[in-house]
């Protein structure tokens, strides 16, 4: 006879014998918890996962007994927040087919609300940058959530009178890398210049104003963080990779990847792992991948090597 109820618990729920919540198995990397998912931030391997909603019913009123779950949730990365209106065109709510006068009808009320979907100049700015920015966000593969903050950045850069002067193209890609700097999302400033509709020069100086007038919490980047993208884009084996990221580590330890480029800090010390486990690799193209010189990764390289006989002793 059991002696425990086997369903006096939920099936997600963490028993003592899981993971550690700061030990990845896989590259021994910070895992990290969201939405019930549990994954490395650095090898990106999900450990653990939960789909279940404990949101529990919306209200939307004073009555208890009205639960019901109508409409899109409203979101920042439309310009109306999704509160916008759409009119068919050959089937009414209930799925009948119009006849062809009020399929002409609606044509024409299709019509004029196109024409009144713009309040202002700036609404119709807003919606062309929160369109970028969501062709951006999918261009670099992140998050719903990252196309959220950006377009509520980019609410708050209009709001500021930001835009005056400069390019809706600039700022949107400029609003998207801002959200990259201050979130977990290892994305570099070349990444984002090769899928924007603007010069590198606009974006840098777009995302220097938001800097500087909103005040963003950008906080420092580390090289540990895109040895990761690296590795995977050069076909690394993971013992390689944690050879560099450890390299990575004892530097941003010793403060020597303080103040330079972290892409090209970590290049530095994924080619120097490779020497040392005999993988073959190509400075130019991992030079590429971290969108800096090759001059830049020999640099890092001989300053890494002139100090590891300090870390080692």
């Amino acid at each position: 006879m059991a002696t425990r109820d086997p369903f006096e618990g939920d099936f997600d729920e963490q028993h003592d014998n899981s993971i550690s919540a700061d030990d990845c198995p896989e590259c021994e990397g910070r895992l990290t918890t969201d939405a019930g998912e549990t994954r490395c931030t650095d090898c990106g391997l999900v450990i653990e996962a939960c789909r279940v909603d404990r949101r529990g019913p919306r209200t939307f009123d004073e009555d208890e007994t009205n639960r019901e779950r109508t409409g899109a949730p409203i979101t920042q990365a439309r310009h109306d927040r999704g509160l916008s209106t759409e009119i068919g065109h050959k089937t009414d709510g209930k799925g009948n087919r119009l006849s062809s006068e009020k399929r002409r009808h609606l044509g024409r009320l299709r019509r004029e609300h196109t024409r009144a979907k713009w309040q202002s100049k700036a609404e119709r700015n807003l919606a062309y940058g929160c369109t970028e920015i969501a062709r951006i966000v999918g261009a670099i593969d992140l998050d719903r959530d990252h196309r959220e903050q950006a377009s509520a950045l980019f609410r708050s850069a209009q709001s500021a009178d930001l835009l005056p002067g400069r390019s809706i193209e600039a700022f949107a890609a400029a609003t998207v890398y801002a959200v990259c700097r201050c979130s977990d999302a290892t994305r570099t400033l070349g990444e984002v210049v090769s899928v924007a509709q603007c010069p590198r020069k606009k974006i840098t100086n777009a995302y220097t104003v938001c800097n500087d007038e909103l005040g963003l919490p950008a906080p420092p980047q580390r090289p540990r963080e895109f040895i990761a993208g690296l590795a995977s884009a050069m076909d690394v084996p993971p013992e390689t990779e944690r050879h560099a990221r450890s390299l990575a580590e004892q530097a941003w330890t010793a403060k020597v990847s303080i103040g330079v480029h972290p892409a090209g800090f970590a290049a530095a010390c994924l080619e120097i792992a490779c020497r040392d486990h005999e993988v073959e690799i190509l400075q130019q193209r991992v030079a590429n991948e971290a969108d800096v010189s090759p001059v830049t990764v020999r640099t890092h390289r001989d300053i890494i090597e002139g100090e590891r006989e300090a870390w080692e002793a």
